[in-house]
């Protein structure tokens, strides 16, 4: 399964050079995410206000591979690499005219809202199979 995302890079998101700030590549993977998840069906607030739980980042490793700049139109791609019982691993790239600029893999976590870890929710498992 591979969801994609598309986002425009505006001055705001660049430094003083006028490339993408290193930080905001972790937002774009962030938002990705979010409508990955909103488009599988799942409401995040209703699962944190009716099961209490929610999604933490335990881990990402992220390579800075080339620069977008302001006014580029990045593609951001999502793909599943492992499901467990507590942990998504996802592979997540941002391409710029199809070259890659930036790839993450990002370990999620859903725990509890007092941080304790807890299965992935069972309508997240079957979709993601």
């Amino acid at each position: 399964m591979l969801h994609e995302f598309r986002v425009r890079v505006y001055y705001e998101d660049t430094d003083m050079a006028g490339i993408v700030y290193h930080a905001n590549y972790l937002k774009f993977i962030e938002r990705a995410r979010s409508d990955w998840v909103r488009g599988m069906g799942i409401d995040q607030n209703a699962l944190r206000d009716n099961e209490g739980v929610v999604f933490v980042i335990r881990r990402i490793e992220a390579d800075f591979r080339a620069s977008a700049r302001f006014d580029d139109e990045l593609t951001v791609t999502t793909r599943v690499q492992a499901v467990s019982g507590v942990r998504l691993t996802l592979h997540q790239e941002v391409r710029r005219a199809g070259e890659v600029v930036f790839s993450a893999d990002v370990v999620l976590v859903s725990v509890t809202l007092d941080g304790q870890p807890v299965r992935l929710p069972e309508q997240l498992r079957r979709r993601v199979h």
